[in-house]
Formats: structure tokens, sequence, C-alpha cells
């Protein structure tokens, strides 16, 4: 019996074998980028909010401490959205006319709480306490970046997975003494890992990274 294919098509499959390969591969490789790009991850995007907020003027040129709206953020394990109180505390004398700040007044009058957008979050079977990581050595700017700088709040990092055991791995690079935890002008020194190994059995930190931790 006379043969069927040229010879040729051997070469022909391995060539289609090999780009099949190569498409998948590719495939794989794009969608790892996307999911890590700005556009899934919503990294460095300003956004903006019902009323407009400056955290660079009530952070550095203010100095207003992050736990005086963040009441809650030393006890729970949620950051609180700053009360309408909170805000007239200071908006009832300063800048009290101000059409910008007029949703607030509104907010205050009637009793109905601004619908504030939420910037940083996690999915909702990722367990996060924010007063274990703060009463912990672990600083505001490690996770929401220099909110001193930030006329328009963005998020900094990711929030995956990979970023959280990144420091779950090795605490001792991000770790900061107690009484700089709010500071929003911290630097990282340059022995970091030496003081943070320090602070790390200080403070009883430990490397948790079993998937238990987060996915309860």
């Amino acid at each position: 019996m006379g043969q069927i294919f040229h010879s040729s098509m051997n070469t022909i499959a391995r060539l289609t074998l090999l780009g099949a390969v190569l498409i998948i591969g590719f495939i794989a490789w794009a969608g790892g980028e996307i999911y890590r790009s700005p556009y899934v991850t919503r990294q460095h995007t300003p956004l903006e909010q019902p009323v407009p907020f400056s955290h660079k003027h009530h952070v550095s040129d203010d100095g207003i401490d992050c736990r005086y709206c963040h009441t809650s953020v030393e006890e729970s394990s949620f950051a609180n959205v700053p009360a309408t109180k909170i805000c007239m505390n200071c908006h009832a004398v300063i800048w009290k006319d101000a059409p910008m700040l007029e949703p607030v007044r509104e907010s205050y009058r009637t009793g109905q709480a601004i619908r504030w957008n939420r910037l940083d979050y996690v999915p909702q079977f990722v367990y996060f306490d924010h007063h274990i990581h703060v009463n912990k050595g672990i600083g505001c700017t490690t996770c929401h970046g220099p909110v001193g700088e930030m006329p328009i709040m963005y998020q900094e990092t990711t929030m995956h997975m990979r970023w959280c055991l990144g420091c779950h791995e090795r605490p001792e690079q991000f770790i900061r003494p107690l009484d700089q935890v709010f500071n929003a002008d911290y630097r990282v020194p340059g022995n970091q890992l030496e003081r943070g190994r320090l602070l790390v059995k200080e403070y009883n930190v430990k490397s948790l990274i079993d998937c238990w931790t987060c996915h309860r």
C-alpha cells in the first residue's frame, strides 16, 4: 500500500504541536500579567469620593493622626469609615460654609451617612484583622502607601495573596517600632533587617503562612 501522507507532514505535525504549546504558554503568561496589572488590581488608580477629601492636606499639612478619624483601628478588625460627626468637629468652624462640604453638612443634619467609596479591600473569603497588624508593628503606610502625599487616595498594593505572604514570610523587613506605626512620614532605616529581627522577637511576631491563618 502506498504512502498516504507526504513525509513533510511529520514536520508540519511537530511544528503544529510546538505552536500549540507556545500559544497555550503565551495565553497563560498573558493571563497572569493581566491578573497582576493595574487594570485588575486598581493599583495607583485614584478613586473619586462623593466629597473631595485630601489625605495629603489633613495628614501632612494639618498633622491629623490616623486614629482621629479611623477610631477603631487599634481594637477592631475593621478600620472604620469616619462618622460625619468627626468631620464636623472641625468643619462646624473651619470652612463651615464651603459649597464642596454641603454633603457633609446635609449628612450631619439628616443623620444619613455619606456613602464613601471603599478603596482597599480583600475578598470575602479572606480574614484580615487591622488591630492585630498595627499592634504588632505594621505601619499604615506599609499597606496603604504614602497617604500623606495623596491628594486623592489610590490603592498602593495589589492586595494579592503573594503580596501578603511576602510580609508573613519575612516580617522583619516591614515591622517598625509601635510608636511609629501611625507615622505617615516614617522612612525605613538602613539597618531595617537588624532592627526588624529584634522587634519580631520583642513583639512575639509569628511567621504565619498556613492557609487557615487567613482562610477561616
